[in-house]
């Protein structure tokens, strides 16, 4: 129980899924989708998938027209979504169908928080959906603390972004206040996929990690079960977007849940199998 008396809050329900992952060695695996991409039945379908193919947590897109920190895979798919007609409420039904099951945490850009009724509104919509938390990309930290304080009411975390370009000090102020878990970006730039791995990576996991007393998740670049293995040795928890994205919008239809499925098996798994290799050598 916490310290007001809630029990099961979505803080605590984010800090659970990093536990049980932790408990058996490996990294928390936590896919990205868009709501309403590439269409409304597939988005259920998608995110159906991901629980039953090895998701710890669910990272559940609100699309918006101007995603300032999504690259062109996301970007088009939230256009795609919108032009059908896709609402927020049609998002938290996404996020209602699986929050019993693993806790999702929606990306959502500030607009779509102040829009309509504000931040008060928007916290309640998403905690009776089942929401844990929100990732607000275009949040910067000290600015519009009525969001955080909306948020901490309805017992949502409000999950942090730290970059390679972050300042330390700065850092240091984001993870002493973080609350669910920190959202490392492994890389300058949008999301997308990369080649590989940032060299550096390592290091900026560990900088934060020693300020930080949630987890640490790595997301921006990840498109291969390989690369999420490989950050899966450094990270608390290996958050994966485009690559995922990219699949359901290639899938032929009614082949979505099971193309994004495949990944996430094989992503798994090798999660699984680094955890086991790295026990060996322990």
């Amino acid at each position: 129980m916490s310290a007001d008396g809630r029990t099961n809050t979505g803080t605590e329900r984010i800090a659970a899924a990093f536990a049980v992952a932790r408990g058996e060695g490996r990294a928390a695996l936590m896919p990205y989708m868009m709501g309403g991409f590439p269409d409304r039945e597939s988005s259920l379908a998608v995110a159906r998938s991901y629980v039953e193919n090895g998701a710890d947590l669910i990272e559940l897109g609100v699309p918006f027209s101007d995603p300032l920190a999504d690259g062109p895979v996301i970007h088009a798919a939230a256009v795609q979504a919108l032009e059908a007609g896709t609402k927020l409420g049609d998002v938290l039904a996404i996020c209602r169908e699986v929050a019993d099951r693993v806790p999702v945490v929606l990306m959502v850009y500030t607009n779509s928080i102040l829009g309509g009724a504000g931040p008060e509104a928007f916290a309640a919509r998403a905690a009776e959906a089942g929401a844990c938390g929100v990732i607000v990309p275009d949040l910067p930290f000290g600015e519009d603390e009525s969001i955080r304080a909306a948020m901490d009411a309805a017992g949502l975390a409000v999950v942090p972004l730290v970059a390679p370009t972050t300042l330390p000090e700065r850092r240091d102020e984001i993870c002493r206040v973080a609350t669910g878990f920190v959202y490392l970006v492994s890389s300058v730039g949008t999301t997308g996929e990369r080649s590989e791995v940032a060299a550096d990576l390592k290091e900026l996991v560990e900088g934060v990690e020693s300020k930080s007393e949630v987890p640490v998740a790595v997301g921006f670049g990840i498109g291969s079960p390989e690369q999420a293995a490989t950050v899966g040795q450094i990270a608390d928890g290996v958050i994966i977007g485009s690559r995922l994205v990219r699949i359901a919008g290639d899938a032929e239809p009614g082949g979505v849940a099971e193309a994004v499925g495949s990944f996430m098996t094989e992503t798994a798994a090798a999660l699984a199998v680094e955890a086991a290799s790295s026990r060996t050598v322990t």
